[in-house]
């Protein structure tokens, strides 16, 4: 995917340049390599980063969170790692590689299927464990209810090995999950650093400052509905909200140190950015700075931002200290491009993966306030780390149709939900060539009963295959699962994918059973790992709610659209009372059931 010679890439967000502009630029082998690993040579490096970038050149790189001491030795952090702060030295900026580009159209698609790269695989480990993280929460709510701080930002890092492919192709895949924001990768040598950050630290054109904290999260919904009700719920919850706001105040007063007298403001307080698994919450922090002002002086009073670390800063630093075993890096410190002039953009590095090696870390974290709890802040953990998970295996979107004598059933309904999946991941997807292999599908199996397996990889690659098909059961046997179907929220259970192992752990090892029907943490009924079903209840046909977790099956699209059948929030207790039991799915149409 790449050359030897690239060094860097950095696609930001241009924030004070107007809507849909964006920084993109590869950087090959740079002039000079600066680094600090020393707190005394962190401002001096700035300093020559800045003389650089006057001198008309680019400086790429990053100063980690554990180079806070060099701008208030109150700051306590554990010993670094690695460098303090690394910066690469350009003289020009070369184009975005076409390679390194999210395919968006066919002639895309068939320049990068002439030289096929290996797609980047990588498997995680778990996290901290659940007891570890409620001890943690509960230390910080009793830090908070003494008084020591309002606020605590709680990281952990998780360890992960890279299996296949390079950092730069795990990078694209990064690019693909989380898109827009502030995104770069840096080949510093030893370790490489694949940031795709949402959040802005700051941006300075040498007079006016901007900063940008994202405090505030909530899941994304499973309907367009449920998406806008948690949205909603986000923008008027007062811990949400306080979240935010400490971190405003905080930064206001870190601003004031190189602002002009009476220049800080909030222009913008409480937005919401839609991200592809959460909505953040964000608020915008300007001033002018004071002539004479330096890039080292900007560091010096913002970093680290204070929405990494919690409010009041130097008492949130220590507690961090205490709780965090090991330093956090890059992460949670500022990757970011000074351009020719001195105009300074930096992210605040979250969701930013180090690679040494095939040996990968990337830390996940919270704000804690007094309003938290340990299961809240845990699935909120779960949802910031979506992003990784779906970076880090391939795998294909997928519709399964049934083909009986030439004709397709419901054609349209799959390809309508494919196109949605292949939006929601950042798939692209030519409808027109799709529909021409399916035509020579049909074509080729005039006759008889098949079961037509439809695939779309990242790159846009359609393929279709045909297998013969047995004749449906006359009535089949389900069982209810003996534990709840924890990915029932899963992006990976609203679309339909090959990434299926939450469901193949789910599937039923009885004999003569032919599924399991899934029930969420919260006891509510969701679906079955190959169909939806369908309780019969004072003589009503019910299916469960796609708010409680589950695939919005074409099977189930159509019957509720034709009447059949009405949407419901089910419970386990449910299945003793009901009169009737189906499974359901486009491939074998409405098959009565009976439980196990």
């Amino acid at each position: 995917m790449t050359t030897p010679a690239l060094t860097a890439l950095i696609d930001f967000s241009q924030p004070q340049g107007g809507a849909g502009q964006r920084l993109r630029h590869a950087f090959g082998a740079p002039l000079r390599l600066l680094q600090a690993d020393t707190a005394a040579q962190v401002k001096p490096l700035l300093e020559q980063v800045q003389a650089e970038a006057q001198a008309g050149r680019w400086c790429l790189g990053y100063v980690a969170y554990e180079a806070a001491p060099a701008f208030d030795a109150a700051l306590r952090v554990h010993a670094a790692t690695g460098p303090l702060a690394w910066f690469a030295v350009f003289d020009q900026a070369l184009p975005w590689p076409p390679e390194c580009e999210l395919p968006s159209d066919a002639a895309e698609v068939a320049q990068q299927a002439q030289e096929p790269q290996p797609p980047a695989k990588a498997r995680w480990g778990a996290g901290p464990e659940p007891a570890a993280f409620t001890r943690d929460i509960e230390a910080i709510q009793s830090a908070i209810a003494a008084g020591d701080c309002y606020q605590i930002n709680h990281t952990a890092q998780l360890t992960g090995e890279l299996l296949q492919g390079s950092p730069l192709a795990l990078y694209a895949a990064l690019r693909r999950a989380q898109p827009g924001g502030y995104s770069a990768w840096l080949d510093a040598g030893e370790r490489q650093l694949l940031s795709v950050s949402p959040e802005l630290f700051f941006d300075w054109d040498g007079q006016r400052l901007l900063v940008r904290p994202m405090k505030g999260t909530a899941a994304r919904g499973a309907t367009p509905e449920q998406d806008q009700a948690h949205a909603d719920a986000l923008l008027a919850s007062a811990k949400e909200r306080a979240e935010n706001v400490m971190i405003v105040d905080l930064i206001r007063n870190d601003l004031s140190r190189v602002a002009l007298p009476h220049s800080v403001k909030v222009p913008r307080l409480f937005h919401l950015e839609a991200l592809p698994t959460v909505w953040q919450m964000t608020s915008d922090v300007t001033a002018d700075s004071r002539p004479g002002t330096t890039l080292a002086d900007v560091f010096t009073a913002l970093f680290p931002c204070g929405s990494i670390t919690g409010a009041p800063k130097v008492q949130a630093m220590r507690l961090i200290h205490e709780l965090e075993p090991v330093p956090r890096g890059a992460y949670c410190g500022a990757i970011g491009v000074v351009q020719p002039g001195g105009h300074a953009t930096f992210n605040v590095a979250i969701r930013t993966v180090t690679a040494q090696g095939n040996q990968l870390s990337c830390g996940i974290g919270s704000g804690i306030t007094s309003g938290a709890t340990a299961q809240g802040e845990w699935q909120e953990w779960r949802h910031k780390r979506a992003f990784l998970d779906r970076a880090s295996e391939p795998f294909e979107l997928l519709e399964t149709l049934a083909l009986a004598d030439g004709l397709l059933r419901n054609q349209s309904e799959h390809l309508a939900r494919l196109q949605r999946a292949a939006s929601h991941f950042g798939y692209p997807l030519d409808q027109n060539a799709l529909r021409v292999q399916l035509q020579a599908l049909v074509a080729a199996h005039p006759q008889g009963r098949w079961r037509v397996r439809l695939l779309l990889d990242a790159q846009g690659r359609v393929q279709a295959q045909a297998f013969a098909m047995e004749a449906s059961p006359a009535e089949v046997t389900l069982a209810l699962a003996d534990q709840p179907f924890e990915a029932a929220q899963s992006e990976f259970v609203r679309y339909k994918t090959t990434r299926r192992a939450h469901y193949d752990a789910a599937a039923p090892t009885q004999p003569g059973v032919f599924d399991a029907i899934l029930w969420n943490g919260q006891g509510e009924l969701t679906e079955c790992t190959r169909g939806n079903i369908a309780l019969q209840i004072d003589g009503e046909w019910l299916t469960p709610a796609l708010s409680c977790g589950l695939l919005d099956g074409v099977g189930r699209e159509v019957a509720l659209r034709e009447g059949g059948v009405r949407e419901a929030v089910l419970r386990v207790e449910d299945l003793q009372r009901a009169s009737g039991l189906a499974f359901l799915n486009s491939l074998r149409g409405w098959i009565p059931a009976r439980l196990a």
